[in-house]
């Protein structure tokens, strides 16, 4: 499999989740939460590249959880 580029939207197939590739680093793929949080470690063969659908879904979901007060 090809590597993400750094600043890349990724999904991790293992836990379901979003985020932003931060890095390469030994056999990982860092991944950051869009909207910021704690990089996690997932494996570059349950990666893959985040579709519009889902990108659009993790924005809209930041947006409503920012105009609700609950993210900075």
């Amino acid at each position: 499999m090809t590597k993400l580029p750094l600043g890349s939207w990724a999904v991790d197939t293992c836990t379901g989740k979003l985020g932003i590739v931060m890095g390469h680093e030994g056999p990982y793929v860092q991944l950051r939460p869009y909207g910021g949080g704690r990089e996690w470690d997932a494996r570059p063969d349950a990666v893959r590249k985040a579709t519009p659908a889902e990108r659009l879904s993790a924005a809209t979901a930041r947006a409503g959880a920012r105009r609700r007060g609950e993210v900075p």
